[in-house]
């Protein structure tokens, strides 16, 4: 089997991860919430990170992984964005309309190409553009209802918008940057994005419920659902890493959406919700609209590697020319003997210089 095909085979593996895993916790979080009226998202996020780094910490002590400690300002300062924007989305969905927090989570892609666009110069054709014009209008015809705007939740919105995009993008560069796997780059985050939460989640909780977590009577059936979800949440986690690292911070938003439209289909058939034309109409345009973006990544995909596999040979050719070689600083000498080469080759440069 070719690199390539692994490659392919470990995207795929990872994507299906996380559509099964955030599909389940979000099903077993809305029993917690609805059924059972704990509302302490942000708390139990912080739970859920907790969690994640006590299993990832035994995975090390087994050696399931290898521990590769990094620029350490770079890892409090992304664990501590990731925690922001995530404290920053719960705000969003509390003091906006459900309509108005799904129109929030859309402007995510947007905001997304254009930072990357601006940044870090990376191009997205006009194929591209048009499928996730699709995904995003199918998606807001499925979930967008009420638009009720105010002053705090349009600010919150913004800076959740923000800081989410920012703090997906740094997930694939810093993967890329230093050469660590989604696992180690989430083992070494973990702690602050939990110490974030942890410290920030009661305080937010409280102003959005009007209610104390730690007064909340934790039943057998409520506590059996707060470890089930956080048990979930270790994968959650972990394939959030895993597919932006090996694909993109757009991809993986698409992926949301995917999962957005399919906990809507979870819960019309498990839970029994309203459920209408506007749904069916909106989920058929949004699949419509990820597999057209599918079909032009693959694509691209296959383009770019076809061109890397022709530039390969040519470079191969330019190395073996004598010419080149002599350039170079490589070549061979005569002693002026006749008899003895010496070959005397230039210091090659490491990547870093």
């Amino acid at each position: 089997m070719s690199e390539g095909q692994k490659f392919q085979l470990g995207t795929i593996g990872a994507l299906s991860l996380s559509v099964v895993s955030s599909v389940s916790i979000v099903i077993c979080n809305k029993a917690l919430i609805s059924t059972l009226g704990f509302t302490f998202a942000t708390t139990l996020t912080s739970w859920h990170l907790l969690v994640t780094f006590c299993s990832l910490h035994v995975a090390l002590w087994m050696k399931m992984f290898e521990h590769k400690p990094f620029d350490p300002r770079a890892v409090m300062g992304f664990g501590i964005l990731n925690g922001i924007s995530i404290g920053l989305l719960n705000l969003s969905l509390g003091f906006n309309s459900v309509g108005f927090y799904q129109m929030t989570k859309l402007a995510i892609i947007p905001c997304t190409v254009l930072l990357e666009t601006l940044f870090f110069r990376k191009k997205f054709s006009r194929k591209i553009q048009f499928s996730l014009t699709i995904l995003l209008l199918g998606v807001g015809i499925a979930t967008v209802t009420d638009l009720q705007l105010n002053m705090l939740g349009s600010v919150l919105s913004l800076l959740a918008v923000v800081t989410t995009c920012v703090a997906q993008i740094m997930t694939n560069t810093i993967q890329k940057k230093f050469k660590v796997s989604s696992t180690q780059l989430l083992y070494q985050s973990c702690p602050y994005q939990a110490i974030t939460l942890f410290v920030t989640g009661p305080f937010l909780d409280g102003l959005l419920t009007n209610q104390n977590v730690f007064a909340f009577k934790y039943t057998s059936q409520v506590v059996f659902f707060i470890v089930l979800s956080c048990l979930i949440s270790v994968s959650v986690n972990f394939s959030t890493f895993l597919v932006i690292g090996k694909t993109s911070p757009v991809t993986y938003q698409v992926l949301g959406h995917l999962k957005t439209c399919l906990v809507l289909a979870f819960g019309y058939v498990l839970l029994r919700d309203p459920f209408d034309w506007r749904n069916i109409l909106g989920i058929l345009v949004a699949v419509i609209g990820m597999v057209v973006y599918s079909y032009y990544c693959s694509i691209e995909t296959q383009q770019k590697a076809s061109e890397t596999s022709t530039q390969l040979p040519q470079m191969k050719e330019s190395e073996n020319d004598p010419l080149i070689a002599a350039e170079n600083g490589s070549g061979v000498l005569s002693d002026g003997g006749g008899g003895v080469q010496q070959k005397t080759v230039a210091p090659q440069r490491s990547r870093g210089d």
